[in-house]
């Protein structure tokens, strides 16, 4: 698979991140900061996307550079509404949004890279252009969008019983 050392523990703490986003949305809808699995998708997305800026197989800054970046910005920004606008329900709804978008770009490097490595010897991709990856990206899109408006009619329900 040809992984440097940090890309070893790049990948193995983004596998974190994505088991403990999934298990948080599948049981409440959303990635919550104040549960345990949301709190592990915070601090392993950090560190996923801050040891993302390691690592190039170009020189320079490239497109995953810049969406490590837009991620930190995301879930920095949802942190701050969760620690800092605790009483305000409509930073909700931005929360969730960023911390479901950050997750959403965050499987974009997941699918390219597992379906260009997996299975060894033999992926099942030819590259980011493949159509499989594409096809692939797209339904996680749609599914982010179908997930986001359930997420935003929660919320609102949420906020008119309070």
């Amino acid at each position: 698979m040809g992984l440097s050392n940090l890309g070893i523990f790049h990948t193995v703490i983004g596998i974190v991140a994505i088991i403990s986003a999934f298990i948080s949305l599948i049981k409440s809808g959303t990635i919550n900061l104040g549960k345990l699995t949301g709190k592990i998708y915070f601090y392993c997305t950090l560190v996923t996307s801050l040891t993302a800026l390691g690592l190039s197989s170009v020189k320079g800054l490239n497109p995953g550079h810049i969406l490590a970046l837009l991620i930190l910005i995301l879930v920095s920004v949802a942190y701050f509404l969760h620690v800092k606008k605790q009483g305000n329900n409509r930073s909700r709804f931005i929360e969730n949004f960023s911390l479901t978008f950050s997750f959403f770009l965050s499987l974009i490097p997941t699918v390219n890279e597992t379906f260009n490595r997996i299975p060894v010897g033999h992926p099942l991709a030819n590259g980011p252009k493949d159509p499989l990856i594409g096809k692939t990206l797209f339904l996680l899109f749609i599914l982010f969008i179908i997930g986001s408006i359930l997420q935003f009619r929660k919320q609102k329900r949420i906020n008119k019983t309070i």
